[in-house]
């Protein structure tokens, strides 16, 4: 007998192999074919908006970003999708940086370059001016190369290297100073002063620094010095006397040595001198019994 007829099920029918295979081609996610986004460069940009995807045969072409410049004309910027899903032919950096004009040498100066990385509105490198001794810049000190439109400058004309002058120092009353005819003082002159003859009993005595140096633009080491009468009291020690300095008279910076006499010790400084404020410095000392 043959065996008794079975309704097919939904199950018999599945596995069938042909049937299978197309319903498995269904199930899973096609393929792409599309090519990735095209890769980004530190010196080229994409020449126009990007797509949102890519398919065989379309084409892309880079440009060279602000501040930059093409290498050589051989190097490719634009690229094919193909159907295998890559870019050809493979893309590489095509720019490079464009430079600001050559600077030359200051005269009296000279130039130190610092390089810049990623700087928002720098590009490039900053050349930074020193002057000689002797000379003081005039201009700015520092200039910057940057992009300009699709080009890059210097921020500023460059500075120059001036040489440092002095305008002559103060004049003093009853005093001079040496070369006092000229009109300026070049770098490191020294200029020196002396006070003049005096018409009354006492002589000027020159209160401050005699020799003054031109340091800066415009600039003297220190202040000028004054001439005037500086006189301090004979000396006198009770219990003792003058070893050294004796004089008629004690103007600025006279200096005397004292000791006591026998029996009696020194309290305070055995040497003193005559001060701007017509005092003793330190004040005169006493001779102590004992």
């Amino acid at each position: 007998w043959p065996p008794p007829h079975r309704h097919a099920s939904a199950f018999s029918f599945w596995r069938s192999p042909g049937i299978l295979l197309v319903a498995l081609g269904l199930l899973l996610p096609m393929c792409s074919d599309a090519c990735d986004d095209p890769m980004g460069f530190k010196t080229m940009m994409l020449n126009g908006p990007p797509k949102a995807s890519y398919g065989p045969g379309d084409r892309v072409e880079f440009k060279c970003r602000l501040g930059y410049k093409r290498i050589v004309p051989l190097v490719p910027t634009t690229a094919v999708c193909q159907p295998d899903g890559t870019w050809a032919p493979p893309l590489q950096e095509a720019c490079t940086e464009k430079t600001c004009p050559q600077l030359g040498e200051p005269l009296n100066g000279r130039i130190v370059y610092i390089s810049y990385v990623n700087e928002a509105d720098k590009f490039g490198y900053q050349a930074h001016y020193i002057c000689n001794e002797g000379y003081y810049l005039l201009g700015t000190k520092n200039l910057y190369c940057e992009v300009t439109g699709n080009n890059v400058e210097w921020s500023d004309s460059p500075p120059q290297c001036e040489r440092i002058l002095c305008q002559p120092p103060q004049q003093i009353p009853n005093g001079d100073f040496s070369n006092s005819h000229k009109d300026a003082f070049e770098y490191s002159e020294v200029v020196t002063y002396s006070c003049k003859p005096s018409n009354g009993p006492d002589e000027y005595s020159l209160v401050g620094e005699s020799r003054l140096v031109c340091s800066g633009r415009n600039q003297w080491s220190s202040n000028p010095p004054e001439c005037k009468v500086v006189k301090c009291q004979y000396p006198v020690l009770k219990n003792g006397k003058v070893m050294s300095g004796l004089r008629k008279k004690y103007y600025y910076k006279s200096e005397v040595t004292v000791e006591c006499l026998e029996g009696f010790h020194l309290e305070g400084n055995k040497t003193v001198v005559c001060g701007v404020n017509n005092n003793w410095e330190p004040k005169m000392p006493e001779c102590i019994k004992g």
